[in-house]
């Protein structure tokens, strides 16, 4: 059968498990800064298969946090790819500018020998998280880091398509070794190699298939859109809205200099036209003035009052009180008709 090798960290005392993986995953894939709430006990399992030039792992363990800083990508003595599908749990990746959240049955794909950010995490209550990795060096991939750069952190599916051929074959090596000989390792590993290489290269060229600035306009929507429905949300910040479109901060705010603005100042311009145009409502006249702004992200009355005098130049009481006065004049120059 397949070469094995098989490494459970249960066989240890609960105390020494935690270290164990870390020290495995250092020596095995790229040293990682890992966080977690099971460090004072870690089961976990990690099944390695070496088919010629990949090698599959097959990994169950508690959720888990991991950072690979600049620093510890210089400790990097193989340069790795890493196209992980996930089986268990929700993961997260992050790489360069993009930051991807990855259900079951999805694939991410990010270099390993680059500062990068991986979470996953399984349900509470539930299976441990589980995934299978396929570790494939710099120099046997038919494309360039450089040229596999847009994919980085991305999401594919693994359940259509070449992705769905490529997660059958490696669930399938994972879950039954003992089907397959030793000697037909480099050739499965070819065609593995073969599978990813395709459903990399579909995904590169629908990536650039998009012009750019297609892709920006359209980011942009996305946010605009958010924003506008999360707008009383007051714990809307930067991080929260590129998390929720799987981005960096700082693309974010690149993305608002084109508009010669920044996301702040949309988030702050929205609020206050919606806090002027309720405040001008009758039908909202018995609510207070600090109601009005909590309700659109002012949680604070004294910063409501500065933002809204300097956006109008009138303070939100004097504002409501000049629209009631012009509100009161035209009913009696329009009066209801009468039926």
């Amino acid at each position: 059968m397949l070469e094995r090798t098989v490494v459970d960290t249960t066989h240890l005392p609960p105390a020494e498990r935690f270290g164990m993986w870390l020290d495995l995953v250092a020596r095995t894939s790229a040293p990682l800064r890992v966080r977690t709430d099971h460090a004072h006990d870690f089961p976990a399992r990690a099944e390695f298969i070496p088919l010629g030039p990949i090698q599959v792992v097959r990994y169950r363990y508690p959720s888990m946090d991991a950072v690979r800083t600049e620093r510890l990508a210089r400790r990097t003595e193989v340069d790795y790819f890493l196209l992980a599908l996930t089986l268990g749990g929700t993961g997260a990746s992050g790489q360069g500018d993009r930051r991807s959240v990855i259900l079951p049955r999805e694939f991410t794909f990010y270099d390993g020998s680059r500062p990068h950010e991986v979470s996953h995490h399984g349900r509470d209550g539930g299976p441990p998280a589980g995934s299978v990795v396929a570790l494939i060096p710099h120099g046997v991939l038919p494309l360039s880091p450089d040229r596999l750069a847009p994919l980085m952190a991305g999401r594919m599916s693994g359940s259509e398509g070449v992705g769905a051929l490529l997660a059958q074959y490696l669930t399938q090596i994972v879950e039954h070794p003992e089907q397959y000989h030793a000697a037909d390792a480099d050739r499965l590993g070819t065609v593995g190699l073969d599978l990813a290489s395709t459903m990399l290269g579909r995904h590169l060229v629908a990536e650039d298939a998009v012009p750019r600035e297609v892709r920006h306009r359209a980011l942009l929507t996305q946010v605009r859109g958010y924003v506008q429905r999360h707008l009383g949300d007051g714990t809307l910040t930067p991080q929260a809205v590129a998390d929720a479109h799987h981005v960096s901060v700082r693309t974010l705010h690149r993305l608002f200099e084109s508009e010669e603005t920044t996301l702040a100042s949309y988030v702050r311009d929205l609020r206050l036209q919606r806090c002027r145009r309720d405040l001008a409502d009758p039908m909202l006249a018995h609510l207070p003035v600090q109601t009005i702004g909590a309700r659109w992200g002012f949680r604070d009355k004294a910063h409501f009052s500065r933002a809204f005098r300097a956006a109008y130049d009138v303070t939100p009481q004097a504002w409501r009180e000049q629209a009631r006065i012009v509100n009161s004049t035209a009913s009696v120059v329009n009066p209801e008709p009468e039926y």
